[in-house]
């Protein structure tokens, strides 16, 4: 008989196996970092690692279950935190030299439900710093600990895409919620008006159990919606009779791979035959879109990263002659090449002779993308779209310039720019590699597009992806 593997478990199975109490809390810490010791050199997946509190954390929730309580869906689980949303007392890097030393006095809303529900942590997972994406490797941190089996969920940030791509290249489940859904206290972003937390996980029904209880509102965060309380485990249903499919002939043109194009138009067609209705349709501002997206993260980084000057926390220079002398060398050393040119670009745009032609009219574009969605939303359910242009590392391997490393975000940044909800979801496998198709949704209408993607996990049959060590 096959011994059983924990981390080869999703959360929700894990759960029930706790509730039976067929095993332990403290057994699925020890079986998942006896993983980490085996496979972290080759994944790379964490800055941090928080063994002593997470064996703490489990003998509590071992408590609870020796006393007859039935715990929370999530208690017991172990899961992975990107370095960028704040944990108090556990160090938050951002990965970068800026923040290497950094330690939150206060823990980000998003991470704060997780632990009240009895989650484990396990450590703060890998990223781009300060999660600018300059050509990074993008099966390092919160997905890639979910594929590789290192943790059975992750918290990313998407602020063009991360959660989305990134769990598409690892074959994992990513959503991105709708901008005001989930809180976003205590995340450390550089564009706040683009980045959203939200969860990467094993398969759908684990996606719907993070967004319970990590979705509602937030006092704290100014852009956090009040909307009524929703349990997303009932969208884990195979029906999607009637369901209309915007497929966007934009996002289907020259550039994306073929073989990509047609695992998803034979995904689209398995939810047909279920009831559903799939139709070509139009974005018609989605070729200006990544301009548009880049100005604006720029832009803000360039304002919100001023923070950063050495005074009042972070790394701050050793020697230096004046004030603006400590800004400087601060600056440049704390900071890597990809953000400095970030926030370089960010005040080129936001200069006094440039602000109109560049950043008013970038904002002027998100308006008509905007535009585009909600017209589309008033005749189609969900819009279907691929999340990469390419499979696996050769969406980044073959790229030689900054340039085409920006135009990776192609078909994931039009929903950050527009605010609303979208969810990478496996749908094949090309030359051995994953590949996964986008679900994007009408705001705050994160019910149908897990019901939709809970549709397809069912009913294609496809395993998920583990990374080959």
């Amino acid at each position: 008989m096959k011994a059983l593997k924990l981390h080869e478990l999703t959360a929700h199975e894990i759960r029930d196996m706790l509730r039976k109490r067929e095993i332990s809390a403290i057994e699925v810490i020890e079986d998942t970092y006896c993983r980490i010791d085996s496979v972290e050199d080759s994944i790379n997946s964490f800055i941090t690692l928080t063994r002593e509190k997470a064996y703490e954390d489990a003998k509590k929730v071992e408590k609870t279950i020796k006393e007859g309580q039935e715990p929370p869906d999530l208690a017991g689980i172990p899961m992975a935190v990107k370095d960028n949303i704040c944990t108090e007392g556990i160090r938050t890097t951002c990965a970068s030299g800026m923040l290497a030393d950094f330690v939150p006095p206060y823990s980000a809303e998003v991470y704060e439900r997780l632990v009240n529900d009895s989650c484990i942590t396990i450590g703060k997972t890998n990223m781009d710093e300060f999660a600018m994406g300059d050509l990074g490797n993008p099966c390092d941190g919160s997905a890639a600990a979910v594929a590789s089996g290192e943790v059975c969920f992750s918290l990313g940030s998407d602020m063009g895409g991360s959660i989305r791509q990134f769990a598409a290249l690892c074959g994992v489940v990513g959503m991105k919620p709708t901008y005001g859904l989930v809180s976003r206290y205590g995340l450390i972003t550089s564009a706040p008006s683009l980045d959203q937390i939200g969860p990467i996980t094993r398969d759908v029904h684990d996606c719907a159990l993070v967004m319970n209880c990590i979705a509602g509102h937030d006092s704290k965060d100014s852009a956090s919606v009040r909307i009524q309380a929703e349990d997303y485990r009932s969208a884990l249903i195979s029906d999607v009779k009637g369901f209309r499919i915007g497929i966007p002939k934009e996002y289907f043109g020259e550039g994306t791979d073929s073989g990509i194009k047609k695992l998803i138009l034979e995904q689209i067609k398995v939810l047909e035959d279920l009831g559903a209705h799939g139709e070509e349709m139009s974005l018609p501002h989605s070729e200006y879109a990544m301009q548009a997206y880049h100005i604006i993260a720029s832009a803000e980084a360039s304002s919100n990263l001023a923070r950063y000057d050495g005074v009042r926390y972070g790394f701050r220079a050793g020697q230096y002659d004046n004030l603006e002398d400590l800004y400087v060398k601060t600056r440049s050393r704390g900071f890597g090449a990809g953000v400095k040119r970030s926030i370089m670009l960010g005040a080129y745009v936001l200069s006094s002779d440039r602000y109109d032609f560049y950043y008013k009219k970038a904002l002027q574009i998100r308006t008509l993308i905007r535009e585009d969605f909600n017209r589309a939303f008033e005749k189609y359910d969900v819009i279907i779209t691929p999340v990469t242009p390419g499979v696996g590392l050769d969406s980044w391997k073959k790229i030689e310039d900054t340039i085409s490393v920006y135009m990776t975000d192609v078909y994931t940044a039009p929903v950050n720019i527009a605010g609303i909800a979208a969810m990478s979801v496996p749908c094949g496998v090309k030359d051995g590699l994953p590949v996964s198709m986008q679900i994007i949704g009408r705001p705050f209408d994160e019910k149908r597009i897990l019901q939709a993607a809970f549709a397809c996990e069912q009913n294609s049959r496809i395993g998920g992806y583990q990374h080959e060590i």
